[in-house]
């Protein structure tokens, strides 16, 4: 082996040294997040739609964790100003929002009139909108969280909101969880018949 092989080999050994070096620190030196940011951030509607006056959920979360109000989730109304303020221990502060939970809702391009502008796409937070300039849009209702961003730059008023009506694909199958912690539901398995109980509890 020539001294060029020797170099190469000893490159080698040290970034495999340096590399399980620095893997080892990012586990052990990671910092750790705050529990309560994160149990804030769960109840947030992840809209990420800005209007609480914060870039997303997770700003307002850490917000809210530094003292900020519990009220400026528009999207999450009064059922999630009522399990925020459970969770922290606090009183439920009076605020305009109804008490039914906000229906859910997406945004709908009429695709005749679309110019292509794309000034929804650069105001979507999530990347729902695909299209591109001079060309059609539309949007990906999976993806869309409702938060009406899109609406107001389109130049020719094309983007509607409309209701997700409850279907088998999108039903919420904890929501009877909610209402009746308790609640024991009969399930059975069609392919080998067994019977089970799910409990809320």
């Amino acid at each position: 082996m020539t001294t060029l092989h020797y170099v190469l080999i000893a490159i080698a050994l040290l970034a495999l040294i340096f590399g399980a070096i620095l893997g080892f620190a990012s586990v052990k030196l990671k910092p750790q997040a705050d529990p309560i940011v994160e149990q804030i951030d769960a109840l947030l509607p992840q809209s990420q739609c800005g209007q609480c006056g914060y870039p997303g959920c997770r700003p307002y979360a850490e917000a809210i964790a530094n003292g900020d109000v519990i009220t400026k989730c528009i999207p999450g109304g009064q059922p999630t100003v009522v399990k925020i303020a459970e969770l922290l221990g606090v009183d439920v502060p009076s605020t305009d929002f109804s008490e039914e939970e906000p229906a859910q809702m997406v945004a709908f391009i009429d695709e005749e009139m679309c110019i292509g502008c794309t000034k929804c796409i650069q105001a979507c937070p999530v990347d729902a909108i695909i299209g591109t300039n001079k060309a059609m849009h539309t949007i990906i209702p999976d993806l869309c969280t409702g938060c009406e961003l899109c609406v107001a730059p389109c130049p020719t008023d094309c983007i509607s909101m409309i209701k997700v009506e409850k279907t088998i694909d999108n039903w919420d199958w904890k929501f009877e969880y909610k209402i009746d912690p308790k609640l024991v539901i009969p399930v059975v398995n069609t392919t080998n018949g067994e019977k089970t109980l799910v409990k809320g509890e």
